[in-house]
């Protein structure tokens, strides 16, 4: 990945300052007023995207700013459009093609190959059981912070599976598509390694505010930097997304059945 950190005090606060309303939109949204925080969210994007259409600047954080400007649109599509007609089933999976349709999209207008996003053939089955050994931990850590109820009335392999291809097909991938793929990708290519994969996890962590819990935004900003330094290393999502994904499947398909 190209590194440079040589950028104005402009650039930076342009970046920074979105980092820090994308915050102060999820805090509102979490804690105070989800309207508010809606509407912070859809003038926190039309900000960004006015901004950068105004103001000279390089190429790299031009990116960075409209990859972070995915997540206030992230907040808008999974608050705000009408997803009360479906099936709870079916809520999950649909909200989080809705977000990778926004980030592929986003991949089609920069013209990035999927090579480029993370998605490689190289090493695969390696890092697919680096990200299978690293999700367990997560996952029952997580549990034992959040102690989440079970879904169903009784553990089942169907729902167990069910879980798991959401998990890694949908939740991880679309997250990790957004926030390591994109954000972070973007983000160490303008100021470095360091400053790229701190950045995108305080955007990571902070979009887990919902959870209303001190010692998770703890966990998620770790995990974060795991999984931020594992993309960076290994310029592959897959050990990322199956570490997400089964974390995920851990903490909610499968311990709060058996503890």
């Amino acid at each position: 990945m190209a590194r440079n950190s040589n950028r104005s005090g402009w650039e930076w606060l342009l970046i920074l300052s979105i980092v820090i309303a994308i915050a102060i939109t999820e805090y509102i949204f979490a804690y105070w007023d989800v309207r508010i925080g809606i509407v912070l969210a859809l003038f926190t994007a039309l900000g960004i995207y006015f901004v950068i259409s105004l103001k000279d600047m390089s190429v790299q954080v031009v990116n960075s700013a409209e990859s972070l400007a995915l997540v206030p649109i992230y907040i808008l599509f999974t608050s705000s459009l009408p997803w009360f007609f479906l099936n709870q089933a079916y809520l999950l999976p649909c909200v989080y093609a809705a977000i990778m349709g926004i980030c592929f999209y986003y991949i089609h207008e920069k013209k990035l190959s999927f090579d480029e996003l993370g998605f490689k053939k190289e090493k695969f089955l390696k890092y697919a059981l680096l990200g299978a050994l690293i999700g367990i931990p997560f996952g029952t850590i997580e549990y034992f912070i959040l102690k989440p109820a079970p879904a169903f009335p009784a553990f089942g392999i169907e729902h167990l599976l069910i879980d798991l291809v959401q998990m890694i097909l949908f939740v991880g991938m679309g997250e990790e598509i957004l926030f390591r793929g994109l954000i972070q990708r973007d983000l160490t290519h303008t100021f470095g390694p360091a400053v790229g994969i701190l950045l995108a996890t305080s955007v990571f962590t902070v979009m887990h505010l919902t959870w209303r819990s001190v010692p998770e935004l703890v966990f998620v900003f770790f995990v974060g930097l795991v999984l931020g330094y594992l993309y960076y290393k290994t310029e592959s999502l897959t050990a990322p997304i199956l570490a997400h994904g089964i974390g995920n499947t851990i903490l909610v398909g499968i311990l709060p059945y058996i503890l």
